[in-house]
């Protein structure tokens, strides 16, 4: 396990105990429409969010992923207008919760090739603004994931991440080049049989190569949300005294092989070194 310093490890053990708490949703969720692993992958694309596509995405609303959680996933914390979909984490109390948090995800399943999402982020003790791929037992799968995750504590880095059949794998905190509340950011990984590579703005922060990574399909999520309890990893919370939100530009996939799609991707950079 490829580890940068002591604050991954206590990142990575955290996060594998708030994913177990994830499987208390299956029943809920095995009812909601969920793509089956028989269906078939889903190709490249990119959103601009001119309109929100709901053959392309869900949107959670009803639950939370644990006890770790303090806020609901809510529908009425996601919003698109502008070209942008926006994610709140916002003081509004549910009968379970005080916060709502809002959180986005593909209906449909993706295997490797490149994924990329341009985002602005909000600052926060105690949040987190996460962009990844996740499949696991509330899909009927074992647990893959592959991890953007910006703790807004600390807006000037960014942790990546994996998990290979729920066991944590290759994390790493890395510098931004500009704080994730700054400014849009493109924060890319190619995903490829041996080989994971993550990148923001077109530069390279994290590879691994010949490595245990994930191998199943995978939905794309984007999500806002907030904790009580993971304080050694997120910061203590602070409760807002606004509601905080999560900007994202547009999402994209690129199957593998099909080089540089769009401007802003980093293929095209690749591609031109």
């Amino acid at each position: 396990m490829a580890m940068a310093c002591k604050r991954p490890k206590i990142a990575l053990r955290l996060r594998q105990a708030a994913a177990g708490l994830a499987a208390a949703a299956t029943a809920l969720a095995l009812t909601m429409g969920f793509a089956s692993s028989a269906e078939p992958l889903g190709a490249s694309f990119k959103d601009d969010f001119t309109t929100f596509d709901t053959q392309r995405w869900y949107v959670s609303d009803g639950w939370s992923n644990g006890a770790h959680q303090n806020c609901q996933w809510s529908a009425s914390a996601v919003t698109q207008a502008a070209g942008q979909v926006m994610l709140a984490f916002v003081q509004d109390p549910t009968p379970t919760h005080a916060y709502r948090c809002g959180e986005i995800q593909t209906n449909q399943r993706f295997g490797y090739g490149t994924y990329e999402a341009r985002i602005k982020t909000d600052d926060g003790s105690g949040l987190n603004a996460a962009f990844f791929t996740y499949i696991g037992p509330v899909h009927g799968e074992r647990h893959d994931e592959i991890d953007f995750e910006i703790l807004t504590a600390n807006v000037n880095e960014v942790t990546v991440n994996t998990y290979v059949d729920g066991q944590p794998q290759h994390g790493a905190v890395q510098p931004m080049p500009r704080a994730a509340n700054a400014a849009f950011h493109v924060y890319s990984f190619v995903w490829e049989p041996g080989r994971l590579r993550w990148f923001v703005d077109g530069k390279l922060i994290h590879a691994v190569e010949h490595a245990v990574l994930p191998e199943r399909p995978q939905k794309i999520y984007l999500s806002l949300w907030g904790t009580d309890t993971l304080t050694d990893w997120m910061g203590p919370f602070v409760p807002p005294d606004r509601p905080k939100q999560m900007e994202i530009d547009w999402v994209a996939f690129t199957a593998p092989g099909e080089g540089c799609a769009f401007d802003g991707s980093v293929l095209c950079s690749l591609a031109a070194n």
